[in-house]
């Protein structure tokens, strides 16, 4: 059973690769330039120098990556995340001058993933180490995506709307959607799309979690010129959702002969929070055969946030499967929680594993699986069972992949 769940989200994730999602979306002029920047930049980025040989292209993708090849045409230069350093300024400047440089009648092709936030950053009013600072501290809070971006966009000078704003070109952008509801204005917070949020919508975020940040405080607060609300000379399109990984996960299954159940694609708040949902599911399940009949492994998606208590190793992934065990306690299930992006959190795995003795082995290994979550050492706790799933960055974004089998 295992290997069936990780065979799934393998499965599912080349389902859905970029050049699969890209497909169909070459049309039109041949860009003048090429942008793409995100934790799968580069595959975005092959496919498109496949449609388009010679195009100049700027790719931003993340620092670590395992594999930096691209076209000759191609400039790559990695940046941060998810914190931005120098390199995502470097990048994001770079991105901006050649941007300008384009002329009215050009065209530029911008492909947007999950995690370009943090890679392209060119931070306005605060310095980069204040803006780090800021996003650290959104991050420890328990800050959703939303969240963070709606601050961070107004301390940008890429961010909502602001780099498609930098030249006078036409502009067609591709994202593939890490948010809940595939809003692409939270995509990367939005660097392509006309912005919603105000100066005092990021100002609440602030006042919500009582972060003390002056300088940002002092910009919300000043009235002066807002991120741009129409963007003319701009089409966004959302090429790939984590709707779209759960349904090839599904049809996998089914090509297995295993029966399954999306459950949806929209879940957020606190992972211990969704894992006692999931696992009040589960019993459902097992006692009245509702909202399936087992065996039936159910399927969800969306992206959980953590609130750090400790100073543990782990991620949200991680973090719902340790409290889903928990949660479950002697009815136990096989199951799996792990990022499409491939890497959870502060740890190297991309999530874990669960199984109907987790709780049993991890007593005779002498681990607290309780106090282990109280200080979120997920991570630690996996690692020791070893039920890490491990598998690098996928150079993909489609959000969190979550498999429960029941009945077997």
């Amino acid at each position: 059973m295992r290997a069936l769940l990780e065979g799934t989200y393998r499965a599912a994730l080349a389902a859905v690769s970029p050049e699969v999602l890209l497909k169909g979306h070459w049309k039109g002029d041949r860009p003048d330039f090429i942008l793409a920047f995100g934790k799968a930049a580069l595959p975005m980025a092959r496919a498109a120098l496949k449609a388009y040989p010679g195009v100049p292209t700027l790719i931003v993708p993340p620092a670590g990556t395992a594999d930096l090849s691209a076209p000759p045409d191609a400039t790559v230069m990695p940046g941060s995340h998810p914190v931005p350093d120098e390199r995502s300024v470097a990048a994001a400047e770079e991105a901006l001058r050649r941007l300008a440089a384009l002329k009215e009648g050009q065209q530029a092709l911008v492909l947007v993933s999950g995690g370009g936030s943090a890679l392209l950053a060119a931070p306005h009013v605060v310095t980069l180490a204040q803006k780090q600072e800021l996003t650290r501290e959104l991050l420890r809070a328990g800050a959703d995506i939303s969240e963070i971006n709606t601050v961070r966009r107004h301390l940008s000078r890429t961010k909502g709307g602001q780099l498609a704003q930098a030249t006078r070109a036409r502009v067609r952008a591709l994202l593939l959607s890490d948010v809940v509801g595939d809003d692409m204005s939270v995509i990367a917070s939005g660097p392509t799309v006309p912005d919603v949020t105000t100066f005092a919508d990021a100002l609440a975020v602030l006042e919500r979690y009582g972060l003390a940040a002056p300088e940002a405080r002092a910009h919300f607060a000043s009235g002066t010129l807002d991120t741009p609300d129409a963007l003319p000379n701009v089409t966004n399109t959302v090429v790939g959702s984590n709707r779209l990984l759960l349904e090839a996960a599904q049809k996998h299954l089914a090509n297995q002969g295993v029966g399954s159940l999306i459950l949806g694609d929209t879940f957020e708040g606190e992972a211990r929070e969704l894992a006692r949902f999931h696992a009040s599911v589960v019993r459902s399940v097992q006692a009245y055969g509702s909202p399936a009949r087992a065996p039936v492994v159910l399927l969800s998606g969306g992206e959980a946030t953590v609130t750090l208590r400790g100073e543990g190793v782990g991620g949200r992934n991680q973090e719902f499967a340790l409290a889903l065990a928990l949660s479950l306690g002697r009815h136990g299930i096989y199951a799996l929680s792990a990022g499409s992006d491939g890497v959870d959190g502060s740890s190297e795995a991309a999530g874990a594993f669960v199984t109907p003795d987790t709780l049993e082995r991890a007593r005779g290994l002498g681990l607290d699986a309780r106090a282990l979550l109280n200080r979120n050492d997920s991570g630690r706790f996996f690692a020791r069972l070893g039920d890490a799933l491990v598998t690098g960055p996928s150079g993909h974004n489609l959000n969190d992949f979550r498999a429960l089998a029941i009945g077997w």
